[in-house]
C-alpha cells in the first residue's frame, strides 16, 4: 500500500509539475514587470495555449509593444480576439484600438465602436475616453456631441485626466439642455452598468 502511495505521488508531481513550473498569471506578470521577458513569454504562453483570457491579452500585449517579441501586430490582433471573445475588457479595448487604427486588421471603425463599448461595459479605464473621441469626431459612428459628453464624463469619473479635458472641450460646443441630457445618460449608464 505504502508503495501504491508512493508511486502514485511520484506520478501527480511529474504530470504537474509542467503547469506548475509555467503557466502563472501573477509570475509572468512580475517577470514582465521587471523585464525577464522570456520568462513572462513562457508563462503567458503556457495560459494562453490553455485559453486563458489573461494569457491570451498578455501575449497580445506583448507583441502588440514588441516586448520580449518582434512587433507584430497580426499576431496581437490573434491573441487580443481569443481573450476579447472570452469577454476580456482590456483585450476587447486593445483590439478595439488595432481596428481602428487598421494595425494587423482591415480598418473597422464600427467593429472598433462595438468593442470599445463592450470594453467599457466591463469596466475599462481606456473605454469611455476611446469611445467619447469616436463619438466627438463622427467615427465608426454618428458624431453626437452629448454621447461623447456622457463617455467623456464616465471616463473622467474613473480618473481619466485625458476624459476630462476632453468633456471640457465637448462641452464648450453645447448647450445647457444637451449638457444636462449628457449628465442623465451618465446616470442611466451607471445605473445599468456600474455595480
Amino acid at each position: 500500500m505504502m508503495k501504491y502511495f508512493l508511486w502514485l505521488l511520484t506520478t501527480l508531481i511529474v504530470v504537474t509539475m509542467p503547469s506548475l513550473a509555467f503557466g502563472d498569471y501573477e509570475s509572468g506578470t512580475a517577470a514582465f514587470d521587471r523585464s525577464d521577458y522570456d520568462t513572462a513569454l513562457k508563462e503567458f504562453n503556457v495560459l494562453a495555449e490553455q485559453n486563458d483570457p489573461r494569457g491570451q491579452y498578455a501575449m497580445g500585449l506583448m507583441y502588440d509593444l514588441g516586448t520580449g517579441v518582434p512587433l507584430d501586430f497580426k499576431e496581437a490582433v490573434k491573441w487580443y480576439k481569443l481573450a476579447a471573445e472570452q469577454g476580456h475588457p482590456d483585450a476587447q479595448n486593445n483590439l478595439a484600438t488595432l481596428y481602428e487604427e487598421g494595425e494587423g486588421v482591415e480598418r473597422d471603425s464600427k467593429e472598433a465602436a462595438k468593442l470599445y463599448m463592450l470594453a467599457a461595459q466591463q469596466g475599462n479605464f481606456d473605454a469611455p475616453n476611446n469611445l467619447g473621441t469616436m463619438y466627438l469626431n463622427g467615427v465608426g459612428v454618428i458624431r453626437n456631441y452629448v454621447t461623447a459628453y456622457m463617455w467623456f464624463h464616465l471616463g473622467e469619473m474613473k480618473g481619466d485626466k485625458a476624459a476630462k479635458r476632453n468633456r471640457t472641450f465637448v462641452e464648450t460646443r453645447m448647450n445647457p439642455e444637451e449638457i444636462t441630457e449628457a449628465n442623465k445618460q451618465v446616470g442611466e449608464w451607471m445605473q445599468k452598468y456600474v455595480k
